[in-house]
């Protein structure tokens, strides 16, 4: 009863009606900017690796270097769901599948450029007196009076379940049952326990963490993933051509209605491609708003290097290595597969390297999304309850390491269920404000860039 009541609510809040707010929203905003931010991408990156003194200077409010900020936005957006979280994609929506997530990143760059220079430019407060950017603080900014504070409550509470950290503790626990044995329940605690040591510590070991972690991790999974290309570089071509043509098909799948397959393809790639890079979610400028500048559109510069990694880079190895080994049409749409379908990949070209080297990829990928997540989370617990009564940070410790636990215990279905109804709740009140304010970056663009 409780994984139908899930499935029942997933469909209710991703409609039709949320799927064309994150599109059609993005595309919008792409349509504001003119792509204009696209063209600085450059400096972005060199903003981020210390290359650029765009928006420095000595009185710049923030606790964390931009690099760092980036790190804990990648750190959060670069995880699982580019390994497992693909490999759902392509069982639930086919190749096609790959080509919307795609596009689900270059318009999601454009979103991150909008709701982080956002964030920057509308900071708020904590209840501890900490300097804060985010939809919570943004929204009541921009849409005055009750109908703002409640937008921004409800954004808050929403990223209670959608910043939980399940589907990695799920899927770090699946893996290690398949390959060592080991009870989910003991994966739980291991994961649970590493939360709180490190939330322990607050805001700068979150930052070292992911700091450290982050280039580790997408450097050895890209390599790995290259290696899988180069085997099998003569079937890219036709790979290519298979994304392509399923993503635009207008034949029935399983004898369905003209253009289910196409519907179905883009929704799903839509939604996969939203829960792994987070634009439109709000996630990002959460951890951006952190960032020690004082020009907001720097930061957003710097965001949009996210979902290139993420979408464009992460997501394009990992569907490639799946669809260079696996005859996918064999595979059932009404199961779904998640990170023994990439096991499977990498171990039928490397053996046990390739066990191996991906348990290490799930390891660090699952740890850093925890970290990255759990800085999200406390955000939220933080705007919602105010350090109030007992809601204080050893009660949040708690409640996030439990639900680390709980995580690795339930269905998959589940785990990805309860993390979409709380993304998806969170995209509605953060895209309407995007919108409603989006003259307002544009114009901070336009004078800076």
């Amino acid at each position: 009863m409780f994984s139908q009541m899930v499935s029942f609510l997933v469909d209710v809040v991703w409609g039709p009606q949320l799927v064309g707010l994150l599109f059609v929203g993005g595309l919008y905003l792409l349509f504001q900017s003119r792509a204009k931010p696209f063209k600085r991408v450059g400096l972005g990156f060199k903003i981020a690796f210390g290359l650029s003194d765009f928006g420095k200077s000595k009185d710049s409010l923030g606790q964390i270097s931009q690099f760092q900020a980036l790190s804990n936005a990648v750190a959060g957006s670069i995880g699982l769901g580019n390994i497992a979280g693909v490999a759902v994609a392509i069982t639930q929506g086919g190749p096609g599948a790959l080509f919307w997530i795609w596009v689900s990143g270059i318009v999601g760059m454009n979103t991150k450029f909008y709701e982080s220079t956002l964030a920057l430019m509308f900071r708020g407060k904590d209840a501890l007196g900490e300097v804060q950017g985010g939809p919570m603080y943004y929204i009541p900014q921009i849409i005055k009076g009750k109908w703002g504070r409640f937008l921004a409550l409800f954004f808050a509470a929403s990223g209670l379940i959608g910043t939980q950290a399940m589907f990695q503790a799920n899927q770090l626990a699946s893996y290690l049952k398949t390959e060592i044995n080991l009870a989910p329940y003991m994966t739980g605690l291991g994961v649970g326990l590493f939360a709180a040591v490190v939330l322990m510590g607050g805001l700068k070991r979150i930052s070292k963490v992911t700091t450290t972690l982050v280039p580790l991790m997408c450097v050895l999974y890209v390599f790995m993933s290259v290696g899988v290309i180069a085997l099998n570089y003569s079937k890219v071509p036709s790979v290519f051509y298979l994304i392509l043509s399923e993503a635009f098909s207008l034949e029935s799948m399983g004898g369905g209605f003209l253009g289910y397959a196409f519907i179905h393809a883009f929704k799903v790639g839509i939604k996969r491609g939203g829960f792994s890079n987070e634009a439109g979610v709000g996630t990002s400028p959460m951890a951006h708003g952190n960032a020690k500048t004082s020009e907001p559109v720097s930061e957003g510069l710097v965001a949009m290097i996210e979902p290139l990694l993420d979408s464009v880079i992460v997501c394009s190895m990992t569907a490639l290595v799946i669809l260079l080994t696996t005859d996918v049409s064999q595979l059932d749409p009404n199961t779904t597969q998640g990170i023994q379908l990439t096991a499977s990949a990498f171990s039928s070209q490397f053996g046990a390297f390739g066990t191996f080297g991906l348990g290490l990829c799930i390891f660090f990928f699952s740890m850093t999304t925890v970290v990255g997540m759990s800085n999200y989370n406390e955000k939220c617990w933080l705007f919602v309850f105010k350090e109030r009564y007992i809601f204080k940070r050893p009660a949040f410790i708690v409640f996030f390491s439990s639900v680390l636990f709980l995580s690795a215990v339930i269905s998959i279905d589940d785990a990805v269920g309860i993390l979409d109804i709380g993304y998806g709740l969170m995209v509605y009140p953060n895209m309407l404000t995007l919108i409603l304010a989006s003259s307002l970056v544009t114009k901070e663009m336009r004078k800076k860039l």
